[in-house]
Parts: structure tokens; sequence; C-alpha cells
């Protein structure tokens, strides 16, 4: 039977501290599956009563407490929690589960938060950056062996392309833009044939923007963005999107994240 799945990704920045934020979010867009990064909590203190109430019964959590934490809160039956640790060093910075829908036996989405990698980005002097750049090799690996239908979601921590920031001059040389950066994302994506959600509905050079600083004054005057957060599918997948939506304006809700989220629709 065919049916619409909708799948938000979100890097909240503390979920507690927002979660009021983040139950506008559901009660506004109402997604099948909402990936959330940076959650800062442990498990056994995720607020599940508010996701309860709005009925995402199925909750797959890899916290931390006070630093990074995915979670992936779904409407639809999950299974097979896949876990990995690509820094090999305990910091919950993934979490995967399988849908009970979709392609095969079930679609794949995987939910990653990827080290920003600190201020300076060379790998001598910065052992973060060092960090940064070995996680999305060991992704890179792990994403050349994948055989099912996937959607990989997250907060990537890279703007892949000049359109993706609001300054390719003034931030060549800058973490997150740097062309090494670029050509381990670029590597990560070719390993599987990844098609990226937001240019395939968003084409270069128009903006595209998902993170702004909390130091602007006003971030939307000085619109400084970056395009940090992604949505990638398998190549079958493709056709199957539909829509692709960025929520600017939860950048000006209450206690904001500086991060807004993202919305696929695939007709499965």
């Amino acid at each position: 039977m065919a049916m619409t799945l909708r799948i938000a990704t979100w890097n909240i920045n503390s979920v507690r501290f927002r979660l009021d934020i983040v139950e506008r979010f559901l009660r506004d867009h109402a997604p099948d599956v909402l990936c959330l990064q940076e959650t800062k909590v442990m498990d056994d203190a995720f607020p599940h009563p508010m996701f309860e109430a709005m009925g995402y019964r199925y909750r797959l959590l890899n916290g931390q407490r006070m630093h990074h934490g995915v979670a992936t809160l779904s409407r639809i039956p999950m299974r097979e929690e896949r876990r990995y640790d690509w820094q090999d060093n305990g910091e919950a910075r993934h979490i995967g589960a399988r849908l009970a829908v979709g392609p095969g036996a079930g679609l794949l989405i995987e939910n990653v938060y990827i080290p920003a990698g600190g201020d300076v980005p060379d790998t001598q002097l910065n052992p973060k950056f060092a960090q940064k750049l070995a996680f999305l090799g060991r992704m890179t690996r792990w994403s050349e062996s994948l055989r099912d239908a996937s959607v990989i979601v997250g907060d990537f921590n890279v703007a892949p392309l000049e359109c993706d920031v609001w300054s390719h001059k003034a931030l060549i040389d800058v973490v997150s833009h740097t062309p090494i950066e670029v050509a381990a994302l670029a590597a990560l994506q070719q390993s599987h044939d990844w098609v990226d959600m937001g240019r395939h509905f968003i084409a270069p050079p128009e903006r595209l923007f998902t993170w702004w600083s909390y130091r602007a004054t006003d971030w939307r005057l000085s619109d400084r963005g970056r395009r940090l957060d992604h949505i990638w599918v398998s190549p079958e997948l493709a056709p199957l999107a539909n829509r692709f939506e960025v929520i600017e304006d939860a950048r000006d809700w209450g206690k904001p994240s500086d991060h807004v989220p993202q919305l696929l629709t695939l007709d499965l």
C-alpha cells in the first residue's frame, strides 16, 4: 500500500531546554519521523511524556550528559537499532533504525551528528579537526557497504557549496567550509551515490541556509548563514521525494536553537 512518509531533522541544542519549540514544530508540521541531534541528555532523563502525548510512541536514543546525543522519534514502528562510534571515543553521535515501511525489509534512517572540528583547520595544530576528518573517513567506508534503501540525516557540520555560506571568500579558511572538509564530505556522498535533497529541490546558486550564529544581533538582517544540516537519500529513493522544506521561522521561536529543522516528504 502506498503511503506518504515525512522525515524531519533538527539540531535542537538541548532537547529539554527547548522542549516547547519541539512541541510546536511537531504540532505544526507533524512529521512521521523526527531525528534530533545535540540532545544533551542521558537516555534515562529524556523527556518522554511530551513525545508520547504527541503520538511518537517509538523512540531510539543515544544520549550523553551535557554534550552531543542523538534521538530518533517515530509514529511508525522501528527495529534494528544501529549505533556506530566513528571516533572510537564513546561520544553519542549516531543512531540508526529500520522503519517498518519502505522498500525491501524496510527503510533505513541514519541520524548522525558529525563533530564541529574546533576553530583551527589544521590537523597538526587542532586534534578536533583531525578527529572530524577521521570521522568522515570512517563514515565513508561504512557507507560504501550499504545495500539497503537508506536516508541519512543530521548536522554534518560542513557547508559544501560556495552558495551554502553567506560569503565563500570570507569563510574559505573557516572550519565547516574549508576545501579539505568539502572534499571529505564529497567522498562520503560519492561512496553510496547519495542524493542531496536540499540541492535536489533548491538548485544552486539559490540561497539555502540551516544555521545562523547566536552572535548576530539580528540574524535575519545580517543573514550570515551556513548550510550545515543535510538530508541525503539512496539513489533509488530520490524519484520518490516530492517535497523539501526548511523551517527558517523556527530560528525566531522562544529560546531557539541556532539550527532550524528540515523536512523531506517521500511517496513510498
